[in-house]
């Protein structure tokens, strides 16, 4: 039946179809949003050159996109320079992607899954990286540390907030690196990047970060001399007149004989590669060396590129980076590896049981740190800053080992009175009884008097060996009371005993060239013995360490024996018997601890000291 004319179908058309249509689009506006917040991903996804996959929900409009994760380190300085020193040519726009802004070597480490709505919720993974290669690869393009920053990040760690800059531009104006959101670092510190192409101001000749200039010694540490040209072409010649000889003698030798070449030829050919690989061993021992020292010690040792004529490096500090405007030492190019010879370093490699490693990477940290030194690697080791810094040689010792006058030390010795009355009496006194002696056998009747004669002279020769005994006795006690007063006499600063040990040094090493010497008024000339002096001279002999593994190992000995009568609370007679044995050894070990020591002082700068720790404090970081 119908009611005025409308059916029951009617209604339901009327009424249900558009309540039906209305329940649709719900579903299709969120697939249209889904879809639309979809297409936007994908072009910012293509637009950063990403791959990723997407997936899409659109009953519950959620899109699901996965990413990579990348674990990233700077390109090699050397062999990729065209990669480390340009920024990417497509950088990342997605927020997170930061990092995009260099080329890195990357390594994909997993996937980040994310479930966004709309497209400005996406985020781009960040990437994980060493907190130290971060770093020394801002500082070597030449950013610049925020000493604020680094203090604030110090104190309060993951607290800092976001914003706070650590790194800035070269110019100060802006910011190079800033802590970033918690959000995707998974509770470690999170930083985010930002540089421009005209921030660049280094290149590949300056000396980068954890690289340490070691100069090449003076001739007086060559190991062989190098041989001069008017030397070379006389001898030459000479050889040429001896093979022109045996020629001629040898013009009636049976031709069997004629193919075998002459001794002459073999001679000279023995010599001269005698004198190629004297030439060669020359050459390294005059080249400078750069090693680069990392947390675990030295890492790498290379001969430096010859300076090009007429082209000066930029200035740099040894081993670390300067501020606008600071003192610094003109390093030498170091453009490749191509031309550069990598040295033998595994005797001063740092190993296990063996203190020959640490001993050089603390030397070498020590060398290449300064007051405007900010970054530094290797950790020098608690014990040997506490040793450095201990005052552990008494002076007495350096008087017995010439290498200080007794004028220029507190009292500590036994003064004794002059010999020369002692021997008089003594010498009166067996004048008086060789006399007396003689008087009695005047007494005597001639048969006895020849008898006594002899006898008296037997006494006499025993008496004179007596007193000579007696004589060295005494003075061997002497000598053995003042050495013990030498080894309980009051001790010096290391610094001290460095600049008394090198001029010991330079005194020595005029007498050996036959130049006079003065007298210990001349020694003493506090201007003989400044901070260059003493750094310059420690910057030869571990340039020599690197060289010479013989020499290395017994400096290295030295510096043990040294560091283990400080611990154990004094130096001993044999201690002392082992400097004498090698005092030079000694000096060369003074000249490295003193350069500890200075270094501690250099190390206390604020901003070096906050940049060292937060480093030690997050080895790895998040950043984008």
């Amino acid at each position: 039946m119908s009611d005025n004319g409308r059916s029951a179908t009617d209604i339901i058309t009327y009424i249900g179809v558009p309540l039906a249509v209305l329940g649709v689009l719900p579903i299709m506006y969120n697939t249209f949003l889904t879809l639309v917040n979809a297409s936007k991903i994908k072009r910012m996804l293509r637009h950063s050159r990403l791959t990723a996959l997407t997936r899409s929900d659109v009953v519950n409009r959620i899109i699901e996109i996965e990413l990579p994760r990348y674990a990233v380190t700077p390109w090699d300085r050397f062999q990729h320079r065209q990669e480390y020193w340009t920024l990417s040519r497509n950088p990342s726009s997605i927020p997170g992607g930061s990092w995009t802004t260099f080329n890195w070597k990357t390594n994909a480490i997993g996937f980040k899954t994310q479930r966004v709505e709309y497209a400005d919720q996406l985020r781009q993974p960040q990437v994980d990286i060493n907190f130290d290669e971060l770093i020394s690869y801002l500082l070597d393009l030449g950013a610049m540390p925020d000493p604020h920053g680094w203090r604030l990040l110090r104190s309060t760690g993951l607290w800092t907030p976001v914003g706070c800059a650590l790194m800035k531009s070269p110019d100060g104006h802006h910011n190079a690196l800033t802590i970033a959101p918690l959000d995707d670092s998974d509770g470690n510190l999170s930083l985010c990047v930002t540089w421009e192409p005209s921030w660049i101001s280094r290149s590949f000749s300056d000396l980068p970060p954890y690289w340490v200039s070691l100069p090449a010694p003076p001739p007086e540490y060559k190991e062989e001399e190098e041989e001069t040209p008017a030397a070379a072409e006389s001898r030459e010649a000479t050889d040429n007149n001896a093979e022109a000889s045996d020629e001629t003698t040898g013009g009636a030798a049976s031709s069997s004989t004629s193919s075998r070449p002459t001794t002459a030829n073999a001679k000279a050919s023995q010599r001269n590669s005698l004198d190629s690989a004297a030439r060669v061993a020359a050459v390294a021992a005059t080249t400078p060396i750069t090693c680069q020292i990392s947390v675990d010690g030295i890492i790498t040792a290379l001969t430096e590129e010859k300076r090009r004529a007429g082209g000066i490096a930029r200035n740099n500090t040894m081993g670390g980076t300067t501020a606008p405007g600071g003192p610094a030492g003109t390093s030498f190019p170091l453009t490749s590896t191509v031309n550069l010879d990598s040295l033998y370093i595994e005797h001063i490699r740092v190993r296990p049981g063996v203190s020959d490693g640490v001993w050089f990477a603390s030397a070498a940290t020590a060398y290449g740190t300064s007051s405007q030194t900010i970054l530094w690697n290797y950790r020098i080791p608690e014990d040997i800053l506490a040793f450095a810094r201990r005052e552990t040689v008494p002076c007495g010792v350096l008087v017995l080992l010439g290498a200080a006058d007794e004028s220029e030390t507190p009292e500590w010795a036994t003064s004794y009175q002059s010999d020369s009355m002692h021997s008089h009496n003594l010498f009166v006194k067996r004048m008086n009884e060789q006399r007396y002696a003689e008087q009695a056998e005047m007494r005597l009747p001639p048969h006895q008097r020849e008898a006594a004669a002899r006898d008296r002279r037997a006494r006499e020769n025993m008496q004179r060996i007596e007193d000579m005994r007696e004589s060295s006795r005494r003075d061997q006690e002497r000598r053995e009371q003042r050495e013990m007063e030498a080894l309980h006499s009051a001790k010096w600063d290391t610094r001290l005993v460095a600049e008394h040990a090198l001029r010991w040094l330079l005194r020595e090493k005029k007498r050996r060239a036959g130049e006079k010497v003065g007298g210990s008024g001349e020694a003493s000339d506090p201007q003989q013995t400044t901070n260059t002096d003493i750094k310059e001279m420690a910057g030869h002999i571990l340039h020599r360490m690197v060289r010479d593994g013989e020499f290395s190992t017994k400096l290295c000995r030295m510096l043990d024996r040294w560091k283990s009568w400080a611990d154990l609370g004094g130096m001993k007679k044999a201690d002392l018997q082992a400097l004498r044995s090698d005092m030079e050894t000694f000096v060369y070990a003074t000249l490295l601890i003193s350069l500890i020591k200075d270094s501690t002082t250099a190390l206390d700068g604020t901003l070096s000291v906050d940049l060292q720790e937060c480093m030690r404090m997050w080895r790895k970081v998040r950043l984008g």
